[in-house]
């Protein structure tokens, strides 16, 4: 019976296209790319205690609000995630896919509610506490370091 448990919390939950068509109503805007450059870099570096796998990171963004789609190791493997973003806080968080046999609780929407409303401060920390659970820090920490990235990711675009 463990095993099956293991197995049904690994998946996909939602599809990038799916997450964007609900957040967009439908009428998703065409991505974006915006390049880490060395500042940009450095500050990623800092938040993910290396240095980011990718040269730029795609993203979708109307005049209100913007969506970001990361990805981020827990223990072994990636779990990505879907944020979205008006006013420089979070306003939906979504694990969109999970692959690590542990920490899978982080789907359930008493833990990615505890993302609204929340921003960066000026050292690149979230403005709230994000209480752990039990069996998932690693994914928690995941989660932690991809909701930051969103956020300084978002706090770098040019205005609209």
């Amino acid at each position: 019976m463990q095993a099956s448990l293991v197995l049904n919390a690994q998946g996909i939950y939602q599809t990038n296209e799916d997450f964007l068509s609900q957040v967009f109503n439908d009428n998703v805007p065409k991505p974006k790319a915006l390049w880490l450059k060395s500042d940009l870099k450095a500050k990623a570096t800092d938040i993910l205690g290396e240095k980011p796998p990718q040269l730029r990171v795609r993203y979708w963004r109307t005049e209100s609000k913007s969506a970001w789609i990361l990805e981020a190791i827990g223990k072994e493997r990636l779990i990505t995630m879907g944020f979205v973003i008006q006013d420089q806080k979070i306003t939906r968080t979504k694990v969109l896919a999970f692959r690590e046999t542990r920490g899978w609780e982080i789907k359930h929407q008493f833990f990615t509610d505890q993302f609204k409303q929340v921003s960066l401060d000026k050292s690149l920390k979230l403005s709230h506490s994000i209480d752990g659970i039990a069996g998932a820090t690693l994914s928690v920490r995941a989660a932690k370091k991809m909701a930051r990235l969103a956020l300084l990711f978002n706090g770098s675009l040019p205005e609209y």
